[in-house]
């Protein structure tokens, strides 16, 4: 068992480093030994894969990332955590620590240079809660070489990424996320393995990137601003959420068109429904 995922050995590192987890970053840091390898089991790595891991922290999660991957890149934010993460890693040669935002970071860039020639890249981390979705997001929407996601996020924010048609979870996070991947929700995490502990429960979630989308809109832009459009206010039916964006007798004819409803509400269509929306307003446009 690894001294680094004990909550003694975590509590130690920061006491002997004058460190306390910092808010602003979204720091908890993970202490179950059991949960830190289950999460990598999911992610389902070997030597000859590259991870990505986003916030290691005191590198809880990175040691077993070492140990079981080929190559691991992280980036820390925290250059207070860079030292300490650094002692916590000693016997490994295997990674690279970048001190950098992952949001501002040029992560194609840093694929080609550091993570060359490994059979897959795959992002494996505990995600800050309060950048959990721009992180996503910004990830998927870049041409990256990165194949598969598996995450610690906020329980809310995972059942809204795996949520399905006709049910409450199911928003334009759902359908911008499972555009581009699969998404289940393999485990869920209480908020007692974290210190300091969060005020709410986690859990992991796996996306399994497409290597060709089954479903492909004219214009992904296009399809991301209709989805914000369309679950403006949930309890709108659809129509009464176009309009508020789109011209009216515009809205009225592509409906028609379409032969959608213009009572439905947007949780009662699927992907392809949006696609035929956001491919007639591309073409009209």
């Amino acid at each position: 068992m690894s001294k680094i995922g004990t909550a003694g050995f975590v509590n130690k590192s920061l006491k002997h480093n004058q460190l306390t987890a910092k808010k602003k970053y979204g720091q908890n840091f993970l202490i179950d030994q059991n949960i830190l390898g289950r999460i990598v089991d999911v992610a389902d790595i070997s030597k000859k894969d590259a991870i990505i891991e986003i916030g290691p922290g005191l590198g809880s999660l990175t040691e077993v990332l070492c140990e079981r991957a080929g190559y691991v890149l992280a980036y820390e934010i925290d250059s207070d955590l860079l030292e300490p993460l650094k002692e916590n890693l000693i016997g490994f040669l295997n990674y690279k620590i970048i001190n950098q935002d992952i949001l501002k970071a040029n992560i194609k860039q840093d694929i080609e240079q550091y993570l060359k020639g490994y059979d897959h890249v795959y992002v494996v981390a505990n995600l800050p809660y309060y950048i959990t979705t721009p992180i996503i997001l910004g990830l998927l929407s870049q041409e990256l070489n990165i194949q598969r996601y598996v995450m610690m996020m906020q329980l809310e924010v995972a059942d809204r990424i795996c949520g399905k048609p006709q049910t409450k979870d199911y928003n334009a996070l759902s359908l911008m996320i499972q555009y581009k991947a699969t998404a289940n929700k393999v485990l869920k995490v209480p908020r007692t393995v974290f210190v300091p502990a969060p005020n709410v429960d986690s859990a992991v979630v796996r996306l399994d990137v497409y290597d060709v989308p089954p479903l492909k809109a004219k214009d992904d832009q296009v399809l991301y601003e209709v989805l914000r459009n369309c679950f403006i206010q949930r309890r709108k039916t659809l129509y009464n959420n176009l309009i508020v964006s789109y011209d009216k007798s515009f809205v009225d004819q592509m409906l028609k068109d379409l032969h959608i409803s213009p009572s439905v509400r947007a949780e009662a269509l699927d992907l392809a429904d949006f696609i035929s929306i956001s491919d007639y307003i591309t073409q009209k446009r």
